[in-house]
């Protein structure tokens, strides 16, 4: 018969062996990407201040365009360029197709251009009043 001491010590190397191939069997899982999956190079990314670790590879994403409606695809290629090119978020997607994002630009690039001459205005103004 065995005793406590001896018996303690079997149980806690069972666990030990029994946590060891479970975390080689996880390490394997994550470590089969899906077909068409692009590996994420942690080097390139932009720093994020978040608790979750960013993935390890790049899938391809299926969306609904906001403005159009229309179904897409943001491939892997895409995200690899925006998150290691372009420096965007790891954790964004895409919500615009390209049509209306070209759209989404140059409303904004005219808005932009009517404020700038408002604001020149306003200076030029304000300028012959002194």
């Amino acid at each position: 018969m065995k005793s406590n001491k001896q018996r303690r010590k079997e149980l806690k190397a069972a666990r030990s062996q029994r946590a060891k191939h479970q975390k080689q069997a996880k390490i394997a899982w994550q470590k089969r990407p899906p077909s068409g999956a692009i590996a994420v190079d942690h080097s390139k990314l932009a720093p994020n201040n978040s608790y979750t670790l960013p993935p390890d590879y790049y899938t391809d994403q299926p969306f609904t365009c906001r403005d159009c409606g229309v179904e897409e695809v943001w491939t892997a290629e895409r995200q690899k360029w925006w998150c290691e090119v372009a420096k965007g978020s790891i954790f964004s997607t895409a919500i615009r197709c390209r049509a209306c994002r070209k759209v989404e630009r140059d409303r904004k690039a005219e808005a932009r251009r009517i404020h700038l001459e408002g604001v020149a205005k306003k200076r030029a103004r304000q300028q012959a009043g002194d």
